[in-house]
C-alpha cells in the first residue's frame, strides 16, 4: 500500500499479489510502482479528470506486469488485486480489481464499500448463495477479475461522493475484512484516532489469520474540514509548492 500527494490531490493505493499465481508480490509492489509514477506526472498539482485517471492508472498497472512477464520470459503474467482512491477539493472517487476493498465510513456507519470481484458475490447477487456464506463458501477466494491476467482488467469505478469533516475512508487486504466483522471494524475505526485503531485491527486479524493466514493490510484517511478537533493530527498541504510531489512509494533499489 502507499500514497501521493500534493497541494490539492491525494491517491491512496492498495495492491495484494495473488498467492496462487507466481510473483503475487511483484505484482503488487510494480502495480503501486507504475500507478504512483503516473500520477506523478498528472497532478499539476490538480487532476482534470479523477475518474479517468483511475481507468489510465489501472491499465498502466497491467500493461507495467505483461512487460515485466516477457522481459523475464516468465510462464505467467504476476497478478495481483488493486484499489486505488482519488481524493481532491472535498470528493473522493474510487476504483478497484479484485476483492481488496475501499469502505467510506461516517460516525461509526459504512456508508458505501467496493464489491469483491469474486465468484462468492456473483452468487449471492443471484440469490444462490445467503450473504452469511460469505466467510465459510469453499469457493470464497476463488476471483474473476485481477491485474496482470490475460484479459484487460475490469474496472469497476464509483461515482464521485462529497465528504463531510469525519469522513473515512479505508483500503484493505482480505486478509483484513475476511477476519473481523464490519461493524466492529466501522465501530474501532469511529472510537480512536487512525494512527491507533488500524494497527489494532492489523495486528488482531493477523493473529486471528495465524502462520497460514492471508496478507493483512490496511491504509486509512480522514477527511478534516475543521482544522481544531483535538483527537487527529491533520497533514496540511497548503503550504506546498504546486509542483511538489509527496509520496511513500519508491521505485525499488537497482
Amino acid at each position: 500500500m502507499g500514497y501521493c500527494f500534493t497541494r490539492e490531490a491525494l491517491l491512496l493505493l492498495l495492491a495484494d499479489g495473488m498467492g496462487g499465481h507466481q510473483n503475487g508480490e511483484i505484482a503488487a509492489a510494480l502495480s503501486l510502482q507504475t500507478m504512483g509514477a503516473l500520477f506523478k506526472e498528472r497532478a499539476a498539482p490538480d487532476i482534470s479528470d479523477p475518474s479517468s485517471l483511475l481507468d489510465d492508472l489501472i491499465y498502466a498497472a497491467h500493461q507495467s506486469l505483461l512487460r515485466y512477464r516477457a522481459m523475464h520470459r516468465l510462464a505467467e503474467t504476476p497478478r495481483t488485486t488493486i484499489v486505488a482512491c482519488v481524493v481532491q477539493h472535498g470528493r473522493a472517487w474510487w476504483a478497484h480489481c479484485g476483492d481488496s476493498r475501499l469502505y467510506w465510513l461516517r460516525g461509526g456507519r459504512i456508508l458505501s464499500r467496493t464489491v469483491d470481484h469474486s465468484h462468492i458475490e456473483r452468487l449471492i447477487a443471484l440469490g444462490r448463495v445467503s450473504p452469511h456464506m460469505r466467510a465459510n463458501h469453499p469457493e470464497r477466494n476463488k476471483l474473476y477479475n485481477c491485474v496482470g491476467a490475460p484479459t484487460l482488467p475490469q474496472i469497476d469505478k464509483a461515482a464521485p461522493v462529497s465528504l463531510q469533516s469525519g469522513d473515512q475512508l479505508l483500503l484493505c487486504s482480505d486478509g483484513l475484512w475476511s477476519s473481523i466483522r464490519e461493524h466492529e471494524l466501522a465501530y474501532r475505526l469511529s472510537v480512536a484516532p487512525l494512527d491507533q485503531s488500524v494497527p489494532e485491527l492489523v495486528s488482531q486479524a493477523a493473529q486471528a489469520g495465524g502462520k497460514n493466514g492471508d496478507n493483512v493490510t490496511a491504509l486509512a484517511v480522514t477527511w478534516l474540514d475543521n482544522l481544531h478537533d483535538p483527537s487527529e493530527n491533520p497533514l496540511m498541504t497548503d503550504a506546498l509548492p504546486h509542483d511538489r510531489v509527496i509520496t511513500s512509494i519508491h521505485p525499488p533499489a537497482m
